[in-house]
């Protein structure tokens, strides 16, 4: 069995976790219950002791598609023989309750007769658990070993039988035959979902696609986008939202880890968590395309994580989906990796970094939430106080950045200036609120803030802002300069800067974190691809500078690499595959922004 190329697969979920679902029928990625749960299935990652739940034609010449049902998570993958063609619906049903956790495939043959195989093979607690299984009454039961289990309950509607610990299963079906095969978590005394329901299997699958698809369909129908590019932002907005932990308001970065930067590589992080970083973006994103809901939520989300705040302590990096601090990083070492890339990393060592930068990113969100008539409480605005005065005193110390590097601390051009935004952020919620707070001692902080990076970071000889301080390198976080007013994009010194980031960080519409040159900050073993979420920083660059046609064919470019559902990994190879976890929030918050953001100024390009 070979390992399926990431961008092969699309994602179906409920709110509480997802599942990739590949082009040749299989499920090789589900960590369940939740996001951050241990894996049920993991063949992405070991295709022998990961597990898979694969339904698919017995005939290896077997063409596939894959798309979803319009404006909605809902999952059809297509399969064409020269006996037929057949379809498979995958989804999860959202429920009112955090712990109904049911997965649904759905087998209809359109047209001929075609014989398919079904195996159910689920690897308990990262493949390293053993189960049990058991058939009764027409039900697969799998059990977990060891204290916390999990106990898995399969509704199939053909007769199947086990092996070695799976359920498996032969049949044929002609045009207009389905099939239905139900998953779900299951517990001593807990009937079945169709049970608890009053319906048989096949009417509770029919009742659970059609209230799946009005719950999808209404959801995105409350988009306020109504630009250019409808299909792609829809999309983005949909995968963001599956993204989102219904019981705690967080997002996950990616609901993945373990998938490689590098074919081969170490450079294999688990991004099943929230980061402060991705505040502003995320609550910027969701609040201009209408979703107000969502947003609320992550701002109440990282409004808990305020409260605890602690000058003795700062804020971690990284949190738990429900806010924990504990992520120790440790590696599955019976796990081989996609494509042999180890180790792969469950926890993630960045909750132990000094990440100056957050703090900009979270006052910066705070301020977006406010513009968009959201309510920042005094006892909230107490706790940013005191963010911003630790800021005022903290800002010249060194630290890791945006990029986490693990060769130790540097002053970063890019924390600098997210000081920076701290404070500015801190003062215009001041003023806007009419809170009280030291206004005088932040304008200073923030002023020498700005003439620090004027002095110590800009390069004369290169033209160009640097990475750090002394460095002669640029980086492409640079980019997010004038996105976040630091810097205006007609600027001479942004202008060289920008031109400096083109000549050394971007090829195409492909962009570069850093190059690794000898003395990059970096710590870790081989190279990386372009990362999608700085290709769409650059198109919001360019328009930003007022050059829309570039920023559109640059956009346009981008929007390319998109797999055939318009999913984005983190990064991409050299060949256009790609890398890293699967799907990336930010690549997709990053689109969104560059579209609301190039739309708006396209449309004013036409009204003069």
């Amino acid at each position: 069995m070979k390992y399926q190329p990431i961008e092969n697969y699309g994602i179906i979920g409920n709110l509480n976790s997802v599942a990739l679902v590949g082009k040749h029928g299989s499920i090789d990625f589900l960590c369940f219950p939740r996001f951050d749960s241990p894996t049920i299935f993991a063949a992405l990652l070991d295709h022998k002791k990961g597990g898979h739940f694969k339904i698919a034609p017995a005939s290896s010449k077997t063409r596939s598609r894959q798309m979803y049902l319009p404006d909605t998570n809902i999952l059809l993958t297509r399969f064409f023989l020269d006996e037929g063609v057949a379809t498979l619906s995958d989804f999860m049903p959202i429920s009112d309750s955090n712990h109904d956790n049911i997965l649904i495939r759905r087998l209809k043959v359109v047209h001929g007769e075609i014989k398919f195989q079904m195996t159910c093979a689920p690897r308990f607690n990262y493949g390293r658990a053993k189960h049990t299984v058991k058939k009764r009454h027409g039900e697969v039961t799998f059990r977990e070993q060891g204290k916390q289990h999990i106990i898995l309950r399969l509704h199939p509607s053909v007769a199947v039988k086990i092996q070695d610990g799976d359920a498996a299963a032969e049949f044929t079906l002609r045009a207009g035959d389905s099939v239905s095969f139900i998953l779900e978590e299951a517990g001593r005394r807990k009937k079945s979902a169709p049970a608890a329901a009053g319906l048989s299997d096949d009417d509770y699958v029919s009742q659970a696609f059609k209230d799946t698809m009005n719950y999808w369909t209404d959801w995105i129908g409350r988009s306020k986008y109504r630009g250019r590019w409808r299909e792609i932002v829809n999309r983005s907005a949909l995968t963001l939202k599956l993204l989102c932990s219904r019981e705690f308001g967080s997002i996950v970065a990616a609901p993945t880890f373990g998938l490689p930067e590098t074919i081969g590589g170490e450079r294999n992080w688990d991004y099943r968590f929230t980061w402060i970083r991705d505040a502003s973006f995320t609550i910027d994103a969701f609040m201009r395309l209408g979703f107000t809901d969502e947003a609320a939520a992550f701002n109440r989300w990282m409004v808990e994580r305020s409260k605890k705040f602690n000058p003795a302590r700062p804020l971690q990096v990284v949190y738990g989906i429900d806010g924990r601090s504990d992520l120790k990083e440790s590696a599955l070492k019976h796990f081989e990796g996609y494509r042999r890339s180890r180790p792969v990393r469950i926890g993630n060592a960045a909750q132990d970094q000094f990440q100056l930068d957050i703090y900009g990113e979270l006052l910066d969100s705070v301020l977006i939430y406010h513009q968009h008539k959201g309510e920042v409480s005094y006892e909230f605005w107490e706790d940013l106080v005191k963010l911003v005065d630790w800021v005022c005193t903290n800002w010249k110390r060194s630290d890791d950045s945006i990029w986490e590097v693990r060769s130790g601390s540097q002053p970063f051009l890019f924390s600098r200036v997210l000081c920076w935004v701290a404070i500015d952020r801190g003062l215009q919620l001041a003023h806007r609120l009419s809170y009280p707070a030291p206004v005088a001692e932040w304008r200073h902080a923030r002023d020498e803030i700005y003439r620090n990076i004027h002095d110590k970071f800009w390069n004369a000889e290169l033209q160009s802002f640097v990475q750090y301080e002394g460095a002669r390198t640029v980086d492409s976080s640079s980019l997010l300069m004038p996105l976040i007013r630091f810097v205006a994009p007609s600027d001479p010194r942004w202008r060289s800067t920008l031109a400096a980031i083109e000549k050394t960080l971007i090829e195409d519409s492909l962009v570069y974190r850093y190059r690794r040159a000898d003395k990059a900050v970096d710590g870790l073993k081989g190279e990386e691809g372009t990362f999608s979420m700085c290709s769409f920083w650059y198109v919001e660059c360019l328009t930003k500078s007022g050059d829309l046609k570039q920023a559109r064919f640059i956009f346009e470019k981008a929007l390319g690499y998109a797999n055939h559902l318009g999913l984005y990994a983190e990064q991409l190879g050299a060949g256009g595959e790609h890398l890293g976890n699967f799907p990336q929030a930010l690549s997709h918050i990053g689109l969104i922004r560059a579209a609301l953001n190039l739309d708006q100024k396209l449309d004013e390009a036409d009204e003069n």
